[in-house]
């Protein structure tokens, strides 16, 4: 458990412990969700990649990516057809 003092001007110094394990720096930005009666402080870059891979979970099943090899070869197919549609214009 770690302790912080709020300043008049509302702002806390976030305990070393705690920055190490949000491994959260200077400039990072801090994510505050409200659970229930309590308040958790998140890594809001963390947050973000957790959100985006919820929003993607299923997409690489469906488009029948099974292995790192295929997300290579999609990505070769798709700068083709992007090269092929600009070479047109």
């Amino acid at each position: 458990m770690e302790l912080a003092k709020i300043t008049s001007k509302g702002q806390i110094t976030i305990p070393i412990a705690i920055r190490k394990l949000l491994g959260v720096k200077d400039g990072d930005k801090v994510l505050f969700v409200q659970e229930g009666n309590k308040v958790v402080m998140m890594n809001a870059s963390v947050n973000a990649l957790v959100d985006a891979q919820k929003a993607f979970q299923g997409i690489a099943e469906e488009l029948g990516l099974k292995e790192e090899q295929d997300v290579v070869d999609l990505v070769k197919e798709i700068r083709a057809e992007r090269r092929d549609i600009y070479q047109c214009e």
